[in-house]
């Protein structure tokens, strides 16, 4: 009887030591965490300082710069810091990959099917980023088309359709962004045009969070499935090296700017630039083993190359040191 009592009391020691350890760990690893989400932080802060001290003179303000940094060294515990993050941006391209995330969630729910058209448009959207491929994308996508004016009892049921990109992205607990207006090479008309609103208030509109937590799914093989995401990596994947007959291409005029002449770097991205602005959205890998998405949106600023790529070299240079 006595040994038997011994014994518990040894088996309760033995616990209490196990669970004291256990959360001894699971304190260090917090602490951990919040040390590599501070000096994140601090990277963003004096990447985006640099920025604007370097095109003070070209008269860049905090509110025409958004940069979301996701530190991707350990998939399984990322740690994200952010500039203004959570400001909506007018997206311009980069919305065409949330279209590129949806096409795949309705193909592997067979809401649509697999054609060679479609299939021909998706990849013209993220390679080429052609505006006529995303509208037709996005035709497939919620049944809508593009026309004449419609009553306002049939526009609004139109309307409800075209939301459908938009409801997806609320279902997976994405905020603060809208998803439903095509992209143009020059003016929405008819029902595209009545459907932004009066004031353009239903345009499309993202956040630097938003759209690197998407980059973030893909990359880690979370958007859909492994292979599915491994799919729109490769539609993703850029060359940044040497030079190019069109110098704002998608390896080029962008976060590529910052990665020429590194060998062993590699870059997957969606860039977007209009006449007001100019954004992009990248995955790097580098050769010291840092892997990180990085997306940056400037506006008024759209011809102004350099500062998506001071922003990232800020990051690159730096990245390796958050510990």
């Amino acid at each position: 009887m006595k040994n038997r009592f011994v014994l518990s009391l040894i088996m309760l020691a033995a616990l209490s030591i196990s669970a004291a350890s256990a959360m001894a760990q699971q304190r260090n690893s917090l602490v951990a965490v919040d040390s590599r989400m501070a000096s994140l932080q601090e990277l963003v802060n004096d990447a985006a300082h640099t920025a604007l001290t370097k095109f003070a003179d070209k008269k860049l303000t905090e509110a025409q710069l958004s940069i979301t940094l996701i530190d991707l060294r350990d998939p399984q515990h990322p740690v994200t810091a952010s500039f203004r993050g959570n400001e909506r941006v007018y997206p311009a391209s980069v919305v065409k990959l949330f279209y590129f995330v949806a096409v795949h969630r309705w193909l592997e729910d067979k809401k649509i099917e697999q054609t060679d058209e479609l299939k021909r448009a998706v990849r013209d959207m993220i390679v080429d980023s052609s505006n006529e491929a995303t509208q037709y994308v996005l035709d497939v996508l919620t049944h809508t088309t593009g026309g004449y004016e419609l009553p306002p009892k049939e526009m609004a049921e139109w309307q409800v359709k075209r939301n459908a990109v938009n409801r997806y992205y609320s279902s997976l607990g994405y905020t603060n962004i809208n998803t439903n207006q095509k992209t143009f090479c020059e003016d929405a008309y008819g029902r595209e045009k009545v459907s932004r609103g009066p004031n353009g208030e239903n345009r499309n509109k993202l956040t630097t969070d938003a759209t690197a937590s998407l980059l973030a799914r893909i990359v880690t093989g979370r958007a859909i499935s492994p292979a599915r995401s491994a799919q729109m990596m490769e539609l993703l994947k850029r060359d940044f090296a040497g030079t190019s007959k069109d110098n704002d291409d998608q390896g080029h005029g962008f976060t590529g700017i910052a990665l020429q002449g590194m060998t062993g770097a590699k870059l997957w991205s969606k860039a977007g630039w209009t006449s007001t602005t100019r954004h992009d959205a990248a995955y790097i890998e580098l050769p010291n083993g840092a892997k990180f998405v990085l997306v940056i949106f400037t506006t008024d600023h759209a011809n102004e190359r350099e500062i998506i790529p001071t922003v990232a070299r800020v990051v690159i240079d730096g990245i390796a040191t958050v510990r």
